[in-house]
């Protein structure tokens, strides 16, 4: 079939293989043009590796320091005349390239709330790996099973307390509107805790300690935001800050947990505002990328989720660094965002976007374009106008 992209308010609704496939070369040679990470992580678990930061840390870790990797996702194949989820696909194409170049890799598909999933992840690394030395917990997902209670939570993004009025945009359309959003209440507060949270997070790394799977030493690392002051009522101060706030809760706890075996670590890595499926859902937070990248752009600054988490493992927690950490205990990479002169330039022009002028005030045509790019469309290269096969077995 033609695969043409088709995007339904924030979330494209196709998937291309061999865009996708190029896209994660794309991180892949990033990577091997920094040059090697040692010593760097050797036996990796990252659970939510199909997309974004996750795939990101999945890719620096195996083509940066010779890693062997298992990847937990949830993602849908493709069915009939159905194109399959872009995690489908960038997991394929990740798992073919560390296998061709000689690196263990293994995927499990399923939920990662469930006991299930994390048995059959203990399984694998015990016969396979015997333990792991980092575990990247980078999920995201809009509800959760819980696989002790069985009561379903759903996450919101919401602001807490008050109402919240601003500017946001749709990028697709490009029209600039006001939007105002109805705070979350008691129970889509706990809702999105429990689901964003650090609970299950815990939960993993308790698994894995309880099994001895856990190598001395060991690293974890989860992924936040934080951002200006701007975005803070629907994100830092809303539902989902809250959600984060419990993460790093968590990353104390497991912490406390890896202190205690052989000297490793936890923490959160707070990174910079980037588009992912994810943020795309955020009112406001693509009106704030938008202008961000073309500032950043200018100033010679802006990277991507693979330039983020490269820098991330060789200059804060391998080839020798130490991790440096905030006044909270967090790493941040998000530091060259939260520079004075980056955001007093996106203060200067947040007041005067509109649609008129949103071409000419932001890099929205880049927004569309990274956004395009996580489905595998836009690549230099493919041909978007030919046949291509949908159905892609899983490896």
């Amino acid at each position: 079939m033609i695969i043409k992209p088709k995007v339904r308010g924030f979330v494209c609704v196709t998937a291309h293989p061999e865009g996708c496939a190029a896209h994660v070369q794309q991180w892949i040679d990033h990577v091997k043009a920094q040059g090697p990470i040692t010593p760097g992580p050797k036996k990796v678990l990252v659970i939510g590796s199909s997309t974004g930061y996750g795939l990101a840390s999945r890719v620096a870790a195996a083509f940066g320091s010779g890693a062997a990797t298992l990847g937990i996702f949830f993602e849908r194949p493709s069915e009939e005349g159905r194109p399959a989820t872009p995690g489908w696909y960038n997991s394929i194409a990740f798992t073919k390239a560390a296998r061709a170049a000689g690196l263990y890799a293994k995927n499990l598909n399923g939920d990662a709330f469930s006991d299930d999933i994390k048995r059959q992840a203990l399984e694998l690394i015990r016969t396979d790996l015997g333990q792991v030395d980092l575990v990247v917990y980078s999920l995201a997902s809009p509800r959760r099973t819980h696989p002790k209670t069985g009561a379903v939570h759903r996450s919101c993004l919401k602001p807490v307390g008050q109402p919240y009025t601003n500017k946001t945009v749709d990028p697709d359309k490009g029209i600039v509107s006001t939007v105002t959003i109805d705070p979350a209440d008691e129970q889509e507060v706990a809702d999105t805790i429990a689901v964003m949270g650090g609970e299950d997070w815990e939960m993993w790394m308790q698994a894995l300690s309880d099994a001895h799977l856990l190598a001395p030493g060991a690293q974890a690392v989860a992924y936040s935001y934080i951002g200006p002051e701007v975005t803070w009522a629907v994100y830092k101060n809303g539902t989902i800050g809250l959600a984060k706030n419990d993460l790093e809760r968590a990353a104390r706890h497991i912490d406390s947990l890896l202190k205690l075996n052989g000297g490793g670590r936890a923490f959160i890595s707070v990174n910079k505002a980037l588009v992912t499926q994810a943020s795309s859902a955020i009112p406001v937070v693509p009106l704030y990328i938008a202008i961000l990248y073309k500032i950043m752009k200018a100033k010679g600054t802006h990277e991507g989720c693979i330039e983020q988490v490269q820098r991330l493992f060789a200059t804060h927690m391998y080839a020798g660094k130490t991790p440096k950490f905030d006044e909270a205990g967090r790493v941040r990479v998000d530091d060259w965002e939260m520079r004075a002169e980056i955001q007093d330039a996106v203060q200067d022009i947040w007041p005067r976007i509109t649609t008129e002028n949103l071409d000419a005030e932001t890099d929205i045509e880049g927004y569309r374009s990274e956004f395009l790019k996580l489905f595998g469309f836009g690549l230099p290269g493919i041909d978007y106008e030919a046949e291509t096969e949908p159905h892609v077995p899983m490896l």
